[in-house]
C-alpha cells in the first residue's frame, strides 16, 4: 500500500464516517424514498448514490475533479446544476405525495428509477469531486502517491458513506408501514419533499465560493 499505513487508513476512515454523518442531500433524499416508498427503492437508491461517488472517485484520481475544482465556470455549472435537480426532485416527491393513492412502478423499473436518481444526485455534486481534490490528498504521505493509492481511499470513502447510507435507508424504511395510510403518506411525503427542498437551498449556499 505504499505510503498507506493502517494508522492513515484509520484516520482517513475516521474523517469519512463524520463528514457522512454530517446532513446533506444524500441523507435527506434517501430517508424520503426509504420512508415514503420503502426499503427496496431506498436500496437501489443507494446503490446509485455508491455508482456516482464511485465514478467521481475515479475521475479525481484521473485529475478530472481537480480540473473543475480549479475552473469556476466548471464548478458553477456543476454547483448550479446539482441544486435545480434536487429542486426538481423535491417537487416530485411533493406532487406524488398529493395523489389519492401512491403510484408505485413495476418493481424492477421502480428501483431502476431510483437507482438513477441517486446516481444523478452524486454525479452534478459538486462537494463530492472537491473531498475527493480537498480532503483524500491530505492522507497521502507521498506527494508522489501512485494511482492506486488514490483508488484504495476513495473505495474506503465510498465504503463507509454507503455503509452510512443503507443504515439511514432500513432506519428510516421501518416507520414505512405506520405510513400506509394514505393521509399520512401524503403529510409525511410533503413534509420530507419540503426539507429535500430546503436542503437543495442550505447546499446552495454551503457550496458556494
Amino acid at each position: 500500500m505504499g505510503s498507506l499505513t493502517l494508522e492513515v487508513l484509520f484516520a482517513f476512515a475516521l474523517a469519512s464516517v463524520l463528514i457522512e454523518l454530517t446532513p446533506g442531500p444524500n441523507m435527506a433524499y434517501l430517508a424520503l424514498i426509504a420512508a415514503s416508498e420503502g426499503r427496496r427503492p431506498g436500496l437501489a437508491a443507494v446503490a446509485g448514490v455508491a455508482l456516482g461517488l464511485s465514478v467521481v472517485g475515479v475521475a479525481a484520481a484521473l485529475g478530472v475533479a481537480a480540473l473543475v475544482s480549479a475552473s469556476d465556470l466548471a464548478y458553477e455549472a456543476l454547483r448550479w446544476a446539482g441544486v435545480g435537480y434536487l429542486l426538481w426532485l423535491a417537487f416530485d416527491g411533493w406532487r406524488g405525495a398529493g395523489r389519492e393513492t401512491i403510484d408505485f412502478a413495476p418493481l424492477g423499473s421502480s428501483n431502476w428509477r431510483y437507482f438513477r436518481r441517486g446516481l444523478i444526485t452524486n454525479l452534478l455534486n459538486p462537494k463530492a469531486a472537491v473531498f475527493y481534490v480537498a480532503v483524500l490528498p491530505t492522507f497521502l504521505v507521498a506527494r508522489d502517491a501512485v494511482l492506486g493509492e488514490v483508488l484504495i481511499l476513495s473505495g474506503i470513502y465510498v465504503g463507509v458513506a454507503t455503509a452510512i447510507h443503507a443504515g439511514i435507508v432500513l432506519a428510516a424504511g421501518a416507520a414505512h408501514r405506520f405510513f400506509d395510510d394514505p393521509a399520512r403518506a401524503r403529510r409525511l411525503g410533503r413534509a420530507l419533499s419540503l426539507a429535500l427542498a430546503l436542503v437543495a437551498i442550505w447546499f446552495a449556499f454551503k457550496t458556494a465560493r
